[in-house]
């Protein structure tokens, strides 16, 4: 029976890179059906609700969702979408592979993969403005929330995952040397972890000095396991590894549900131009497509998008060509053949 699940087109780009992605998909024989949902800004103005809850409730029924990038307003107006399905799903692990798609970049044959906690530090939103002397906003505190629990789970996750997928190191990067409560115990509990998984080499880095080999020597990673805030921040760099956040796919894993995403912005500048490149929502459907166990599918898509580049002759304006997103998936499609 075709596994279904929830398809979040998003915002801007978001229906137009959907829309490429599912003709993918299709071509290359995903046996999926679909339940398309709205959220983000094109649901506000549609349903006067940021999230409805019959998107809540489609991602409860089916536990799987691909979704596009939506637009979350800065400083004011409703909280970020993709942090509000995350804790409500409880997708704790953010993975985030990084691989060198476009030659001639600033890197070659780049291959890491990021692990980020997904659910607690500063992320967890418990922060308040404090008065002082009339003034309401005087100053600002935010909490940061570290629990053994999390902790647990997440290093554990990116251990698992080294095991299963071949990878021979796990870096666990923190700022215990500062804050040494926090970031301390997400250093120890990680190190008690690494014990159980004496195959894999374990290594803990001050994140300062982490962002800093990435750029100089990236090779000398493999797998980064980190906290929330720390993580969102150094999985776009990496991202950057490789050309950007436009070749950057992610999943958010959960023990019940998971969802995947384009991790990019909704690009509202060229939304309804048929320019932009579906690279990341469709990298991110073939992690959905591993985990659902289509994995032959999803390494035929693969070979097809990297065939496609190689080729040089169908690349959209990022890729430094000229051609459509209908044009690229198109070519993509054909490559399946």
């Amino acid at each position: 029976m075709a596994q279904t699940i929830t398809v979040i087109p998003g915002d801007g780009i978001g229906p137009e890179v959907t829309n490429a992605t599912l003709a993918v998909l299709k071509a290359a024989g995903a046996d999926l059906e679909y339940e398309e949902h709205l959220a983000g800004v094109t649901a506000l103005k549609r349903l006067n609700d940021p999230l409805p809850e019959e998107t809540l409730e489609s991602i409860r029924r089916n536990k799987i969702a691909l979704k596009g990038p939506l637009t979350t307003p800065s400083g004011t107006g409703f909280r970020s979408i993709n942090v509000t399905i995350r804790k409500e799903f409880d997708l704790y692990a953010n993975v985030r592979p990084v691989q060198t798609i476009l030659p001639g970049g600033r890197y070659e044959d780049i291959d890491l993969v990021l692990i980020r906690e997904n659910t607690e530090g500063l992320y967890v939103g418990v922060e308040h403005y404090i008065g002082l002397e009339g003034d309401p906003k005087a100053a600002a505190e935010s909490v940061m929330i570290i629990t053994r629990f999390g902790v647990e789970r997440i290093c554990r996750y990116a251990f698992d995952y080294a095991r299963a997928n071949g990878r021979k190191k796990v870096t666990v990067a923190h700022k215990a040397n500062i804050l040494k409560y926090t970031q301390g115990l997400f250093r120890d509990v990680g190190a008690e972890i690494a014990k159980e998984y004496p195959d894999i080499e374990f290594e803990d880095r001050i994140i300062d000095a982490t962002a800093m080999m990435l750029v100089l020597d990236p090779y000398r990673f493999d797998v980064l396991v980190m906290e929330n805030m720390f993580g969102d921040i150094l999985s776009d760099l990496m991202a950057g590894l490789v050309g950007g956040l436009g070749f950057a796919p992610a999943a958010n894993i959960g023990t019940d549900a998971a969802m995947f995403e384009a991790v990019h912005g909704s690009a509202p500048d060229i939304a309804g131009k048929g320019i932009a490149n579906p690279t990341s929502l469709l990298l991110s459907g073939c992690l959905m497509l591993d985990h659902l166990g289509q994995t032959d599918v999803a390494e035929r898509i693969r070979a097809a998008h990297a065939a496609v580049i190689a080729k040089g002759e169908a690349r959209t304006g990022d890729m430094g060509g000229s051609c459509t997103t209908r044009e690229f998936t198109e070519a993509l499609v054909a490559a399946l053949d």
